[in-house]
């Protein structure tokens, strides 16, 4: 047995996301590239060969429509780029099942709004139509629905829903495929001596801080938005490769193992699909600040949050709403399923439990959160 990482990784073939961004796809005038998209479906093509089921995540629908609508440049306000996003997508997908046909591969188009993953019902639709597409012998590809979408049309959108994807399948692998090779310690347009980081352990400050390091033409911002997507999808138990999609043949090799880009491990081993979706996918509609006791209970020992150990209550949630819980200082330490509406957690806030009764009358929980439906994330 080998100790690389790589090799363990691609030991046992599963569920792949792929996210590949305009930037890799499109040309300097945002125009979409169709030698560039024919080399990547002939690589996800020989991905899937290899025995693994592969997801795409793909921009490039605002690109499309900038070049079948002859404009010189990509639009700045939003109701020309959403019209981009409306003519674009079709042109798009009609790229994709001609770059797929030679290998008879069938595109299917999924496009999904972040409240997609908020309500448990249609996340859990998604993945039944994804699984069903596998059966077909379908290739999914999913974008954000750009033209009904207002806050999220902005650069960094789709890394972030390539990892919630890639929780939502409970994928070991997410690739992030940028116009640059990876993560640097330095920048290398600048800084000679500036040196790729091979392999990330932990997304720490420490890795955080060198987003300001690794600029390209995608601005700082790219590379953060990138290690916000690896530091959710590894939390929940998935590795992540970030590595440059404007390369030729940079899916073949690394799925040959080979050493380029950056590699992110997994922070957790195997995480239940019910927790990855509580504490890596849906939204919270409120907060709850705790006391440290409570974040050694919940954060150190695994307990369930109890009503005395909690010092505020924000948002407007109800009983069964997902709530983020904070210390002190502001810092989220847990996400989970609250037993009590807002008002009534406040009402209960710092109560011991045979003390609940006086104020509700009853006592239908114990636990604010109970330990299941608790995911620790700080």
């Amino acid at each position: 047995m080998t100790d690389d990482p790589r090799s363990k990784l691609l030991a046992q073939p599963g569920t792949v996301v792929v996210k590949v961004g305009t930037n890799v796809l499109a040309d300097a005038a945002g125009h979409l590239d169709r030698h560039r998209i024919q080399s990547l479906a002939d690589q996800l093509h020989r991905v899937r060969e290899r025995g693994w089921r592969v997801v795409l995540v793909s921009s490039g629908a605002i690109g499309a429509g900038v070049g079948k609508l002859g404009l010189g440049k990509r639009p700045t306000d939003l109701p020309h780029l959403q019209a981009c996003a409306a003519v674009g997508q079709t042109a798009l997908m009609q790229l994709y099942q001609e770059a797929f046909a030679p290998h008879a591969i069938r595109p299917a188009q999924i496009l999904l709004i972040a409240s997609d993953f908020d309500h448990r019902t249609r996340y859990l639709n998604v993945r039944h139509t994804i699984h069903t597409l596998f059966e077909y012998g379908c290739l999914p590809v999913i974008n954000e629905n750009d033209t009904v979408s207002v806050a999220e049309i902005k650069f960094g959108d789709n890394d972030h829903l390539a990892a919630m994807v890639a929780n939502l399948m409970q994928a070991p692998l997410l690739v992030l495929l940028t116009n640059v090779d990876g993560l640097y310690n330095a920048d290398p347009r600048t800084d000679p001596t500036a040196a790729l980081v091979p392999t990330v352990a932990h997304i720490d400050r420490t890795v955080t801080d060198l987003a300001q390091a690794t600029k390209s033409a995608l601005g700082v911002g790219g590379m953060r938005s990138k290690l916000k997507a690896a530091r959710l999808a590894t939390a929940a138990g998935g590795a992540v490769v970030m590595a440059n999609g404007s390369k030729n043949g940079i899916l073949d090799q690394i799925f040959a193992g080979e050493p380029v880009g950056t590699l992110f491990l997994p922070h957790n081993d195997g995480v239940p699909a019910l927790k990855r979706w509580i504490g890596f996918t849906a939204r919270p509609k409120g907060t709850l600040t705790i006391d440290a006791g409570a974040v050694r209970a919940v954060a150190g020992q695994g307990k369930s949050l109890l009503p005395v150990g909690v010092r505020g209550v924000a948002g407007n949630f109800g009983k069964g709403d997902l709530v983020s819980v904070c210390d002190g200082g502001g810092a989220e330490v847990a996400r989970g399923l609250s037993n009590y509406s807002a008002a009534d957690a406040a009402r209960i806030a710092g109560l011991n439990t045979e003390q609940i009764a006086g104020v509700l009358g009853k006592v239908p929980y114990a636990e604010l959160i109970h330990r299941d439906n608790l995911v620790v994330v700080g």
